[in-house]
């Protein structure tokens, strides 16, 4: 996680700052009802390299928000979920999806 000293000042741009860009904000949705494996990520999120959601994992890890479950078992199985603290970003992804919703709903 980061210190204080390494955020911005402005709440909001913390905010941004922690979900920012098209991808984690994407990822923390689908983590919204369950765990998911990295492969079922990727494919729910169409166009998405596998490098860059590697990055956007770590990042999301670094900042506390989502965890990584190693089962250490071969084959491979790791899974991501939203830590506690990733699910106190909910009600800004419902507000943000009810936003999107409305606005469908008023352009041509």
């Amino acid at each position: 996680m980061k210190t204080k000293k390494e955020l911005p000042e402005c709440p909001v741009a913390t905010s941004v700052s922690l979900i920012g860009g098209k991808w984690k904000i994407l990822i923390i949705r689908n983590l919204k009802s369950r765990t998911l494996r990295f492969d079922e990520l990727q494919i729910d999120l169409d166009g998405i390299s596998q490098n860059v959601i590697i990055e956007c994992q770590r990042q999301l890890i670094d900042d506390g928000l989502v965890y990584r479950n190693d089962y250490h078992e071969n084959p491979p199985r790791v899974d991501y979920g939203l830590t506690d603290l990733g699910k106190e970003m909910m009600p800004i992804i419902d507000a943000l999806a009810d936003f999107g919703n409305y606005y469908k709903t008023i352009v041509e």
